[in-house]
């Protein structure tokens, strides 16, 4: 896979700017909010601003975009983050790029390779060393993360938040939960339908586990009031971001591209709604149960699929999803005929990708960089449908669960009856 990414597709998309007159500079996603969060710590300087936009792009692209050149990028790399992003971001304000850049860079491999454990603890899965060792090579070789790391993608810090307080909830440690998965809002797209789930399984035995709300609830006030403090008036700045920010990337789901804009929308609603009847009918559920496992898998599966933005590194969150359908293999085989079939088309679209990077490996031995290069595309085949047939694995292991659930006898406490 990293063969493919710098052999293929990299000298692939040189080559395509260069037809096109298109710009690149450093095409590091991170730069943007680190340069944002410079400005307005060190400068005072908004980073919503259109100034503070040219800036990112002279740097990000090497040029300020030009919308009078067809071959321009239509995505403004404008700071479309909540300002509070900037805090995560201070300690590094002061050094140079280059050195933030690959320091990030290790940082990311590092807490992608602590959220395969994080999620192994999450699911309650004590796997020999071997199968571990063996994850953490084909999550580090799969396409989300490789793309990931070679962007700096801020989605994998995210995704490593968001494996943390999964695993601290199934642990009890709900006030820690609720404080990480506050700081996992600095991309809030990716973790709204999951915060709607955990927030109605806190309230349905609120007694026991308020905990989580007051730690969430604490810590989103003090990084929004604190991002106050900084830039006063910066949400509506941020809303108006975020919706420029649709506009000129496209704003499509995943749904919205299978299917079409309208239909892709029905479908979203119909999904978040299976997602809160799933929630309601798990929310009794203890955290160390395989019904609570569904539930946050599920979620998060559900999000990949109804963002208005689809890429390829978002599918690190589908982490959880497939480590369960691994670990529930021999279940889903011998299930039914048509559950089998299901399992070999999930196994085959996830194989894909490796499969396609392995036949360019070997085709390099005697093809031309520029025959190479036409294969470009062939890896990605898969990548749409990975998602869908991943929940369809869940969907059946959410089915059997619903229908042997029994839910819990409520807790009483002294002077109850």
């Amino acid at each position: 896979m990293w063969f493919y990414v710098e052999r293929v597709l990299i000298p692939r998309q040189r080559a395509d700017a260069a037809a096109h007159g298109a710009p690149r500079g450093n095409l590091s996603d991170l730069y943007p909010r680190w340069l944002g969060a410079r400005l307005l710590l060190l400068n005072h300087q908004n980073p919503y601003s259109p100034e503070t936009t040219r800036e990112i792009q002279r740097g990000y692209y090497g040029r300020e975009l030009d919308p009078r050149r067809p071959g321009d990028p239509l995505d403004q790399q404008a700071f479309a983050y909540p300002v509070y992003v900037a805090f995560l971001l201070a300690p590094t304000i002061g050094l140079p790029f280059e050195a933030v850049r690959t320091g990030f860079t290790w940082v990311l491999v590092v807490i992608t390779v602590a959220s395969v454990w994080l999620w192994l603890r999450a699911i309650g899965w004590k796997a020999r060393p071997f199968s571990i060792g063996i994850a953490l090579i084909l999550v580090l070789g799969c396409f989300p993360v490789v793309q990931g790391l070679k962007l700096q993608q801020l989605t994998l810090l995210t995704s490593f938040f968001i494996a943390l307080g999964a695993a601290l909830l199934v642990k009890d440690h709900l006030f820690s939960s609720g404080f990480v998965f506050a700081i996992a809002t600095i991309k809030p797209q990716l973790v709204v339908p999951l915060l709607i789930c955990l927030l109605l399984w806190t309230v349905s035995d609120w007694q026991r586990r308020q905990r989580f709300v007051w730690g969430f609830g604490l810590t989103m006030s003090i990084l929004v009031g604190a991002s106050e403090v900084v830039l006063p008036g910066w949400l509506s700045d941020f809303r108006w971001a975020l919706s420029a920010y649709r506009r000129y990337v496209g704003g499509q789901s995943l749904l919205d591209q299978l299917l079409s804009r309208r239909v892709g929308q029905l479908f979203s609603a119909i999904a978040l709604a299976i997602v809160v009847l799933i929630c309601w009918r798990f929310r009794r559920a203890e955290a160390q149960s395989h019904e609570f496992q569904y539930m946050l898998a599920t979620a998060l599966a559900v999000t990949l699929i109804v963002i208005p933005m689809f890429a390829p590194y978002n599918q690190v969150l589908l982490l959880p999803a497939l480590l369960l359908i691994v670990r529930k293999g021999r279940h889903l085989w011998h299930k039914s005929l048509m559950s089998r079939t299901a399992y070999c088309v999930t196994i085959g679209a996830i194989a894909w990708p490796w499969i396609a990077s392995w036949g360019l490996t070997i085709g390099a031995l005697w093809l031309s960089p520029e025959r190479l290069e036409r294969g470009w595309a062939v890896p990605l085949y898969t990548t749409l449908v990975i998602p869908v047939v991943l929940l369809v694995q869940l969907g059946s292991l959410v089915e059997a669960a619903w229908q042997s659930y029994q839910k819990p006898a409520p807790v009483l406490t002294p002077g109850t009856a």
